[in-house]
Parts: structure tokens; sequence; C-alpha cells
């Protein structure tokens, strides 16, 4: 049976390092900032937000953005439709760029993860949108990466 420790150091030579925040409210018809990229680009090799709050509203859709330091904001996913999501739905972020965000919201069981390797993100912030201006609820969310500068980090904010 392997340790706790062992299972670490497996986790982060599958995946890279875990960064993960405290469960926040959804934003309402907004972008809140997840995390922050800082020192240069990292791999996000894995990024999952799991349901702490059922989600309420008016056909809430839900998305992540990266928002670079220098440059344009581009989307990381189409949108998937939260509403109603149960405590412990989780959603992760796809593999390409303009993929639609993974998610089965009405069950807590499991999400189809992204696959081998990942999106490649610049200094700055990952957010998550939601469109919906009366959304409720909240999600708690862990990124896994790997640094591809020297002194790239990651943040939960």
């Amino acid at each position: 049976m392997p340790t706790p420790a062992q299972n670490s150091q497996l986790r982060n030579a599958e995946l890279g390092f875990r960064v993960q925040g405290a469960p926040k409210t959804v934003p309402q018809n907004a972008t809140q900032t997840i995390f922050t990229v800082s020192g240069g680009r990292v791999m996000v090799g894995l990024l999952y937000g799991v349901v702490t709050t059922v989600i309420g509203g008016t056909t809430p859709a839900a998305k992540l953005v990266a928002t670079p330091t220098v440059g344009t904001a581009n989307d990381m996913c189409t949108t998937l439709a939260i509403t109603a999501a149960e405590v412990g739905a989780m959603v992760a972020l796809p593999l390409a760029v303009g993929s639609a965000l993974l998610g089965a919201v009405n069950k807590s069981g499991s999400v189809t993860g992204p696959g081998l390797g990942g999106q490649v993100v610049a200094p700055g912030t990952i957010g998550f949108n939601v469109s919906a201006a009366d959304a409720t609820g909240a999600f708690q969310w862990s990124l896994f990466y790997v640094p591809l500068d020297p002194g790239a980090t990651v943040v939960a904010n």
C-alpha cells in the first residue's frame, strides 16, 4: 500500500504541482479570478472545480478564461450549462482550447478528465465566468501545472 508521501510524489510526477483555492461563490454575469500565473508560462495539466453549494439561477453557463498580463484574453473552453448542479458535481478544463467545459452537473460520482497534455497559459490570470446575473452557489477549484519557464508559479485567489 503506498504511503501518503508516495501518493503525492506520483501525483506531482504525473500531473505537476497542485494548487487549490477555498470554495468561492459563483460570479454573477462576470468573470472571477481563481488563479494567478506569474514568472513565466505554465502547462495546465488538470483544472477542475467541485460544486460545494448547489448552483441556482436562470440557466447559468460557465467557462474558463485566460487573461494574460500582456495581450488579449481568450476563452480556454466553451460554456457548459451548470443549472442546478448538485453538491459534489465536477467540471474540468478540456485539453483543446475551444472545446466545451467537461462535466455532468446532475451527477457527482465522476467527470471525464482532459487526457494527456494540457493548455499552455501565459502569465496573468485564469478566471471562472458565469453568464447568469442571478447565479448562486459555489465551486472549489484545483489546478495541476508544470512550470515551462524558470520561476513560473501559480497561486490560488
